[in-house]
């Protein structure tokens, strides 16, 4: 069995993953501002940057920490696995999901700089409205669904494609241009462009998100029911943890 990266390099892989992804999604979003003024182009070109970034550093990253990026999967993945202990501990998701926010925030940062965008302005894009809430929750849902899914189908391995190619998607047929990630959320409202969101709208779309996340493992254990006792909830190719009293090395 391949031994496990320690947690705080599984840390870094999460805060410099997330960082890249939201640069991504801010970077492209702001290049597309100025080369056009068609809005549906505009989310074009990002949508497609999203996905291409999301797929690689999905497979760059997920043998290294599971390539969560996302505070919702590492929580569904704890509560999954907390009786069998396949799933992260509560140590690993206090050191997973600060690092997924920090990072996030990061790229908001780094993209802006790269743009000559203002570094650390808040958003002034309101994104307050019920439909897209609901959008929020559709979105993280099949997300949550996806990627446990294909845990419990054996088909992990496909991650980096599906999980990319869905998230492109949804930025189409969600109202909210599906954000599912409340890390990323955070991160986007440090930044004043087409990708940003209001801190004020903040609330509302991490609650949304929560909620899609427990209604997407509902749906997991609808369609998959219970996994097999060698079966893992982990995402992606995420690394089993080294066993009690060994030392992990790279």
């Amino acid at each position: 069995m391949r031994v496990p990266a320690p947690l705080p390099r599984r840390a870094v892989a999460e805060a410099a993953g997330t960082a890249a992804l939201v640069a991504v999604v801010v970077g492209s979003g702001t290049q597309a501002t100025g080369l056009t003024d068609d809005v549906g182009l505009r989310l074009l070109a990002n949508s497609l940057a999203t996905v291409f970034g999301l797929g690689v550093l999905i497979a760059l990253l997920g043998p290294v920490s599971g390539a969560h990026f996302n505070p919702v999967v590492t929580l569904a993945a704890w509560f999954t696995g907390r009786r069998g202990g396949d799933g992260p501990t509560l140590r690993e998701v206090a050191a997973y999901v600060p690092a997924q926010t920090v990072g996030a925030i990061g790229g908001a940062v780094l993209a802006d700089a790269m743009f000559a965008e203002p570094v650390l302005s808040f958003s002034t894009h309101d994104r307050w409205a019920g439909h897209l809430w609901l959008g929020e929750v559709v979105a993280t849902a099949g997300l949550v669904w996806l990627v446990f899914g294909l845990a419990r189908a054996g088909r992990a391995h496909l991650a980096p494609v599906l999980v990319a190619s869905y998230i492109g998607a949804a930025y189409w047929f969600t109202s909210s241009t599906s954000f599912a990630n409340p890390a990323v959320t955070v991160g986007r409202a440090f930044t004043d462009t087409f990708a940003g969101i209001a801190p004020a709208s903040l609330t509302p779309f991490i609650a949304a998100q929560l909620l899609g996340g427990v209604l997407g493992l509902g749906l997991v254990a609808a369609c998959f029911g219970r996994p097999a006792p060698t079966a893992t909830d982990t995402v992606l190719a995420a690394p089993a943890r080294p066993a009690e009293g060994s030392t992990p090395t790279s």
